[in-house]
């Protein structure tokens, strides 16, 4: 061979693609695809939506413990907005339509009081985005009597947008709506955040952090939308830079854990997080479900996870706008934690 080296090169290029190419799975012969150790076993389209939280709806696909899952996620308009609108498309914005959730998914094994696990592995951007502020809707709103709309040209190597001429933010995408089904058929609007999740705006809920759900029906039923661009903790203006998102997420059932409202972790810390119709009683119900983790999972007595949470937890105000709940957040760091 005149050029070994250009050969070991082809070589491995090929097998480094070939780790990208669909293949059949041998169960069900469903599309797979291979995410660096993961593999891909279900797809779920933006057609595959509702804006509801509720038993009632049923799921549109149904996978085991442990499936990894591709979901693409519309933007929280629901196509009312588009890289055309012009500020007037805010006065005929309809809230019917917000928030179309990619699910619900049945995760077989769920059963009520156990915990869903879902572990956020990619998130990649859509094309486009669009921020606004609403007429009556925000953390300002009866002070402000202002409307604004800006469209953002994205994509999924897009790492920063131009605010203004002067102001370049970076990008950190997430999903701001995600939960599983309350156990009630009653249709519940997708605004606030409750205890199966919902409308949380946590931006440290982004790639590679790990949630955990509460499950309250058979199966979990859970959903995820509402995609985000970037976000500053609070949501002031009552809109992030929404826009659609691909979201590759894996689903596990875990049996011997139990809690009332959601929770998360990174590499860096663990999370509880508490809603309440205002800051204090988020804040506190935060609070106490740090001090409850604490003591059943680090062994600490009452005592010592209180005075834990004053010397080492951080309190954060993820949303402030999706009334009639709030939500805050307990972060402790990881590096205090056996």
């Amino acid at each position: 061979m005149k050029n070994p080296t250009f050969f070991l090169a082809f070589l491995l290029i090929a097998l480094m693609s070939s780790c990208l190419q669909k293949e059949k799975s041998t169960a069900g012969d469903e599309p797979i695809v291979q995410l660096d150790t993961l593999v891909i076993q279900h797809t779920l389209t933006a057609k595959n939506t509702h804006n509801k939280f509720s038993n009632a709806i049923a799921p549109v696909l149904s996978v085991k413990s442990g499936a990894v899952i591709e979901a693409f996620t519309k933007e929280a308009s629901d196509g009312q907005f588009n890289m055309n609108s012009t500020l007037g498309a805010l006065d005929s914005l309809d809230f019917g339509p917000i928030h179309p959730l990619t699910g619900p998914v049945f995760v077989e094994g769920a059963q009520p009081g156990d915990v869903l696990k879902v572990t956020l592995q990619k998130i990649e951007l859509g094309d486009w985005g669009w921020n606004a502020i609403l007429p009556g809707f925000g953390f300002l709103a009866d002070t402000l009597d202002v409307k604004y709309l800006k469209l953002y040209k994205l994509g999924k190597d897009c790492e920063k947008v131009m605010f203004t001429d002067d102001i370049a933010i970076k990008l950190n995408p997430f999903p701001g709506v995600m939960g599983v089904a309350p156990d009630t058929s009653e249709l519940l609007n997708t605004i606030p955040p409750r205890a199966n999740g919902g409308n949380m705006d946590d931006p440290n809920m982004t790639e590679g952090t790990i949630m955990y759900f509460p499950v309250f029906v058979e199966g979990g039923l859970f959903s995820i939308g509402d995609g985000h661009a970037v976000q500053g903790l609070g949501e002031v203006c009552g809109t992030a830079i929404e826009c659609p998102l691909r979201i590759v997420c894996q689903v596990e059932v875990l049996k011997n854990k139990s809690i009332s409202e959601p929770q998360y972790e990174t590499e860096a810390y663990y999370a509880t997080t508490g809603f309440g119709p205002t800051i204090d009683e988020a804040a506190k119900k935060a609070t106490l479900y740090m001090v409850d983790y604490l003591k059943e999972e680090q062994g600490l007595s009452t005592e010592e996870a209180y005075a834990l949470c004053s010397l080492q937890g951080d309190l954060q105000i993820a949303q402030v706008v999706d009334l009639p709940n709030m939500l805050v957040t307990m972060h402790m760091p990881k590096s205090v934690l056996k």
